[in-house]
């Protein structure tokens, strides 16, 4: 059994929700659209955005790259764990990316490729 609880015969594996929110970070104008507190929510491989809310292209550029990384149970010791502030990516915006992990969802290999794992066959 992990830590999580999970055996590895189960098949599953957890990755965490994150919310993705814009916090000021200083004083002058927001270029990019944002209001702070403006957010999306990561489930899984879903992006969900409040209803009538928007988000830059250019921030969720800045943003992404970290995401997979960082829904992925990490060492208390690496730095994917502590840090959650990703600066906007115009040098000129006071706006900040925070992420934040929320609760941990439970994934089925299966439901999630076709791959088979190391060591079985596919149907």
């Amino acid at each position: 059994m992990s830590e999580t609880g999970i055996s590895q015969t189960d098949h599953l594996f957890e990755l965490y929700d994150l919310k993705v929110e814009v916090v000021r970070c200083g004083e002058g104008k927001i270029y990019c659209g944002a209001e702070p507190g403006d957010h999306f929510e990561l489930r899984g491989e879903m992006l969900y955005l409040p209803p009538g809310q928007g988000f830059s292209v250019y921030s969720l550029a800045a943003v992404l790259p970290l995401l997979a990384a960082k829904q992925r149970p990490t060492h208390p010791n690496d730095w994917m764990t502590s840090d959650a502030e990703v600066a906007c990516p115009d040098p000129n915006c006071p706006t900040r990316l925070r992420i934040t992990r929320l609760a941990r969802r439970a994934f089925n290999h299966s439901d999630t490729t076709k791959v088979a794992l190391p060591g079985e066959e596919t149907a």
